[in-house]
């Protein structure tokens, strides 16, 4: 079990996705993302798992979740300094996003 304590150190920040490239050389279906956390926290790059389920053009632009204080880890060769948080079932995949616009950069509590 987690405890408050455990949970309250996790940053979870409204991220806006400002491009979507691929990984030459990837091994697995991941697409580099950068995405703007807002003015406090800029913009990082993340390494996420969803080519396949998501075109290009739905994800650019797209409000997301970000865990915004997770160790930076190397994937597929490249600097991953997040997560995107999504849900998954079986064969389907779907991003967590606030369900009304939010300026990036707000913090999810």
């Amino acid at each position: 079990m987690a405890t408050i304590e455990d949970f309250s150190k996790i940053e979870l920040r409204i991220g806006r996705i400002k491009s979507v490239g691929d990984i030459e050389g990837a091994r697995s279906p991941v697409y580099l993302l950068t995405v703007y956390l807002g003015e406090e926290l800029g913009t990082k790059q993340l390494v996420a798992g969803i080519k396949g389920r998501y075109s290009k053009g739905e994800l650019l632009n797209r409000e997301i979740i970000v865990v915004a204080n997770l160790e930076p880890k190397r994937i597929a060769n490249v600097e991953s300094q997040g997560m995107l948080l999504a849900a998954s079932s079986e064969d389907k995949l779907s991003l967590l996003a606030p369900d009304k616009e939010m300026p990036e950069g707000s913090r999810i509590f």
